[in-house]
């Protein structure tokens, strides 16, 4: 594994994972639509940047080759976002990823990495949501990571190695930072406004620190094949709930944070376990969710994230409804 492929590379999670791999030795190719800005990547020699779009095979076809390894990010990434344009997030989330796998398969990548999520088990009452757990995905997002799932558990094969991480909501810093996630969104609050409100508050939320997640997939690139092959594990670090989560969030920023509690209809409460990746390949997560919150709170206070409450950048449904993405 020298050469690795990753589609979405200059996104949350690959802000933080490309530089990564970069100092690690590998050499990283990027592909995306960057419209978060390339300056969100280093410039390095071992680094090709590229713009473009998943959907475009002959694209595809050109740069996978001589490529390893495929790590998949890419996808309209939340749901909000995705019910903002549906057909957009059909085209990039689903009718792309088949072709994806095939002229990976194709091209000689010997592995490939796909960055599905826990959503796909919809809202379970038992108390440890694990692989085995039928899927009941509630939304057209989850349906299509699910389906994904599916597809590529066809393509594995002695030459070609799949697996499939279904992991928590990511949280902490990242030079593309997103600010609509759970714990990114209740330290911007905090930190900005002195004031958290929290919605409900007994429905549980599983997150996992963004160091945890990048580590995990350079990990990933390291095992052999045999132990990993057509695998699928979920990545997550604890369950807390949304109140709980709250007075981390308040623990890490200062105890003149408010924390208000109003009542809510959505009672959606998401919760798994990650003992098999534990058991199986030894990874754990080592960052707690009140770290990110932390870290979040210093790139504040260094006037690292300017804007914060309005600027459109750090809401993917809000740059997307300015930049018209089709």
């Amino acid at each position: 594994m020298k050469n690795i492929f990753i589609t979405g590379g200059a996104g949350y999670v690959g802000a933080i994972l490309v530089p990564k791999l970069l100092k690690q030795g590998y050499n990283v190719t990027v592909l995306d639509l960057m419209i978060y800005g390339e300056d969100v990547l280093p410039n390095h020699p071992n680094l090709k940047k590229v713009k473009g779009d998943i959907r475009d095979q002959a694209l595809l076809k050109k740069i996978l080759v001589g490529q390893d390894a495929v790590i998949h990010l890419a996808c309209i990434s939340n749901d909000p976002s995705f019910e903002l344009n549906p057909t957009l997030g059909k085209s990039i989330n689903l009718d792309a990823f088949e072709p994806l796998v095939k002229i990976s398969k194709e091209s000689g990548v010997k592995r490939f990495i796909y960055a599905s999520s826990s959503s796909v088990y919809g809202i379970k009452e038992m108390p440890n949501v694990t692989e085995d757990t039928p899927l009941e995905p509630l939304t057209d997002y989850s349906k299509f990571k699910a389906n994904c799932e599916v597809i590529l558990a066809k393509y594995q094969s002695p030459e070609f190695t799949t697996l499939t991480i279904r992991p928590a909501t990511v949280c902490g810093y990242s030079p593309r930072l997103r600010l609509d996630l759970t714990v990114n969104i209740l330290t911007n609050l905090a930190v900005n406004k002195g004031e958290i409100t929290v919605f409900g508050g007994e429905q549980k939320r599983p997150n996992i620190h963004i160091e945890d997640m990048t580590d995990l997939y350079c990990y990933l690139l390291t095992l052999p094949s045999e132990k990993i092959a057509g695998k699928i594990y979920n990545a997550g670090y604890e369950n807390h709930t949304v109140s709980q989560i709250a007075q981390m969030v308040k623990h890490a920023v200062g105890d003149q944070v408010k924390i208000i509690t109003t009542p809510t209809n959505d009672h959606r409460s998401y919760h798994i376990s990650s003992e098999k990746i534990k058991k199986e390949l030894g990874f754990e997560p080592k960052h707690t969710i009140e770290e990110a919150s932390v870290d979040l709170k210093r790139e504040f206070e260094a006037g690292h994230i300017p804007d914060s409450l309005s600027d459109p950048k750090y809401f993917n449904v809000k740059l997307m409804q300015l930049i018209h993405l089709q």
